[in-house]
């Protein structure tokens, strides 16, 4: 189901030429594709297309936060999220692609209600036959705080709150 606060899924960047990142039956062709499809599926909050790109055995890690290992235990924690006043949206600035590893530079935007914060993160994932086994995300508490911060000043008044992401 969408959420009332989810936007259209930003790319800042230009795909590469030619690069076709989804096939005409919605499968994903690539690790570049399927962490794109994955980081799609997570902003319209469709957990079910989301979960179909992980594998049983994925570890998804924000630095610095406890891992969470398989996909049941991910599935749930998603599920959790899945609330009219929460939202999330994703703007991703640069993405690199070695082997299965796919590297995302990216702003998330987690919604609050009328509260939006913004967050820079730099996330690997790492794909196998279609499916992400790992996804570790990095970002800087001191960075989350002023978000935070930005982002109650701008649900008060809200021509100080923050900015679109530019690319």
């Amino acid at each position: 189901m969408a959420s009332p606060h989810a936007g259209p899924y930003h790319r800042c960047m230009s795909m590469e030429a030619g690069r076709q990142p989804i096939t005409s039956n919605g499968s994903a062709t690539s690790p570049a594709a399927v962490v794109e499809a994955f980081l799609k599926a997570m902003q319209e909050e469709d957990i079910e297309a989301a979960m179909a790109l992980v594998d049983d055995d994925i570890a998804y890690t924000n630095v610095s936060l406890p891992t969470l290992h398989g996909k049941g235990r991910m599935e749930k924690f998603l599920a959790g999220l899945d609330r009219p006043q929460l939202g999330f949206e994703v703007y991703i600035h640069a993405m690199s692609t070695e082997g299965s590893t796919v590297l995302t530079e990216r702003t998330d935007v987690l919604i609050f209600g009328s509260v939006r914060v913004q967050l820079w993160v730099c996330g690997r994932f790492d794909v196998h036959d279609g499916r992400i086994t790992i996804w570790r995300d990095y970002f800087d508490w001191f960075a989350l705080t002023k978000g935070v911060l930005r982002g109650l000043v701008g649900a008060v008044v809200p021509a100080l709150g923050p900015k679109p992401p530019r690319s």
